[in-house]
C-alpha cells in the first residue's frame, strides 16, 4: 500500500464527523472560529498513547488559555475510548475512526516502521487547525515521549 498523501501548512483540513467515547457525533466544523489540536494515535491504553494523552491532559489548561482545544483520534471503538478516558481522567474528546477514513484523509494511516519492520498502521501525528479550518502546523511521526515539548513549541510558534 503506498503512503497516503500528507497535509501541509496552508492546506484545508479534511472535514470529519466521528463518534466520541460516548457515541456523540463530533465534527471538525464544531471548532470553526477556534484553533484546535487534532492528534492521531495508534491505540488507547498502550504505553506511548497513554503518555501522549496524559501530556495533553496535563497541559490542557495552558492550551485552552492559549485558545487551543484538543481532539484525539484513533481507530479504537467508542467503548474502548470511554474506558481509556475514564481510567486516565482525560477531559478532551477522543474520537473513533474504526474504518480509518479520517486517518487516511489526514495522511496518518499507511506504511510505518515498527521494531525494524515495515507495517501498515496509524502514524502518530499532530496538527493545529486554525480558526478558518486551515492546517497551521503538521507534524508526522511524532514521538509520544516528546509531546509536552511539541505542545510548548506549537504555542510559541502560533504566538498565542
Amino acid at each position: 500500500m503506498p503512503q497516503t498523501p500528507r497535509l501541509e501548512v496552508g492546506d484545508k483540513a479534511p472535514a470529519f464527523s466521528l463518534p466520541d467515547a460516548d457515541g456523540n457525533t463530533v465534527k471538525l466544523s464544531d471548532y470553526k472560529g477556534r484553533k484546535v489540536i487534532v492528534y492521531f494515535y495508534p491505540a488507547a491504553s498502550t504505553p506511548g498513547c497513554t503518555k501522549q494523552a496524559c501530556d495533553f491532559r496535563d497541559n490542557l489548561r495552558e492550551l485552552n488559555d492559549a485558545g487551543l482545544d484538543v481532539i484525539g483520534v484513533s481507530p479504537d471503538k467508542p467503548e474502548k475510548l470511554a474506558k481509556f478516558r475514564d481510567k486516565e481522567k482525560l477531559t478532551f474528546p477522543l474520537l473513533s475512526d474504526p474504518d480509518r477514513e479520517v486517518l487516511t484523509a489526514w495522511g496518518t494511516f499507511g506504511e510505518k516502521t515498527m521494531y525494524g519492520k515495515t507495517v501498515q498502521g496509524v502514524i502518530r501525528s499532530t496538527f493545529v487547525v486554525d480558526e478558518k479550518g486551515k492546517i497551521a502546523e503538521a507534524q508526522y511521526n511524532v514521538k509520544a515521549a516528546h509531546t509536552s515539548t511539541k505542545i510548548q513549541k506549537i504555542i510559541a510558534e502560533l504566538g498565542t
